[in-house]
């Protein structure tokens, strides 16, 4: 063989797919949505797929992945795969005017890129970055399952997903403006809502728990879990080296921390912003940022317990949905309506 042709097939196989990927095809689209944050505070969204958080995105590593995206607002989009490497792709990292054009109204945009490096990643749109991601909920979760799973990755039995955001209410019903130097936030959310409208994280004695902290919002946040101590096990998606023992860690935006625990201590257990000011809705204390680590062996019927009647929503942290065969998971837990 030639020494042209032996490179030309060293080239082929070395681009080559590797034989356990598969290729994933998704759509989503692009839907101005109405969501209510708490009690009847709404927010008008950009949302993915009319949901906020969007629909859950769980791949494996190296897999091959085809968005089509189709923007039904009357604005400009597009979408970053926040913390995808983008080899020979960067024109799918989703930055205007600099790896594309925006998705203009009525437009389909393709993004074809491979998912890696594994773990917990995001997506977001990435214009006007100020106001839709930090306060139009153009956000979701992309989760990319290891090719080698760790120790503690094999250990989890109960894998749940936070995202954390922040909205100025002056803004609510005003698509198009806010997020400026100036504005002042006064409501905070887990996954789009907040306490009381936020849900437990159930878990049982023996567990082996692994939160996935995502900072989607504009906000610093010190995520305290009371009586128990957790490992921060990997930033942005890579496992430390050394992983660090807390009851509290601090991220910012766009960071992502994977934090585990062993469920070992039955009661009811608060989690809460240890920023004193993300525990409000708008100007009423004991909101915002707040759940409650609940185990399976305590009743929930306490008088004093402010869930003791409320009805559980499933899969609010995504954890059936990352029980599910890999694939796009929409929410109906996160579905708003169409805005006006």
């Amino acid at each position: 063989m030639a020494v042209a042709e032996l490179v030309s097939v060293v080239a082929v196989l070395a681009s080559a797919p590797a034989a356990d990927a598969e290729k994933r095809v998704f759509n989503m689209t692009i839907e101005d949505t109405t969501i209510t944050l708490v009690g009847s505070q709404k927010f008008h969204t950009f949302a993915f797929d009319g949901q906020v958080p969007g629909p859950l995105i769980h791949v494996a590593e190296g897999d091959d992945l085809e968005v089509n995206v189709e923007n039904d607002t009357t604005l400009p989009h597009t979408i970053h795969w926040h913390g995808m490497l983008q080899t020979g792709t960067w024109q799918s990292d989703g930055v205007p005017d600099t790896t594309q054009p925006a998705i203009q109204p009525g437009e389909t945009y393709t993004y074809r890129f491979k998912a890696e490096p594994a773990g917990t990643y995001w997506y977001h749109c990435h214009v006007n970055v100020n106001e839709h991601v930090a306060m139009r909920g153009m956000w979701g979760p992309l989760i990319v399952d290891p090719k080698n799973p760790t120790d503690t990755d094999k250990r989890v039995t109960k894998d749940f997903i936070l995202m954390f955001s922040s909205w100025d209410s002056a803004y609510a019903d005003k698509p198009g403006y806010g997020g400026v130097p100036g504005d002042v936030a006064d409501f905070f959310t887990i996954n789009g809502k907040a306490f009381p409208d936020t849900q437990p994280i159930r878990v049982k004695k023996g567990d082996f728990v692994r939160l996935r902290l995502i900072g989607a919002g504009d906000e610093l946040h010190s995520l305290h879990l009371h009586g128990h101590v957790f490992q921060i096990y990997a930033k942005d998606g890579h496992p430390l080296p050394a992983p660090i023992q807390a009851d509290t860690v601090l991220f910012g935006p766009g960071e992502r921390y994977d934090i585990v625990f062993e469920a070992n201590n039955p009661g009811l257990w608060m989690v809460h912003d240890h920023i004193d000011m993300h525990t409000v809705n708008g100007k009423t204390p004991m909101g915002g940022i707040m759940t409650v680590v609940e185990y399976d062996e305590i009743p929930k019927d306490q008088p004093f317990y402010h869930w003791a009647h409320k009805q559980f929503v499933p899969d609010f942290y995504y954890e059936e949905s990352l029980k599910q065969p890999l694939g796009l998971h929409e929410n109906p837990a996160f579905k708003g309506t169409p805005a006006p």
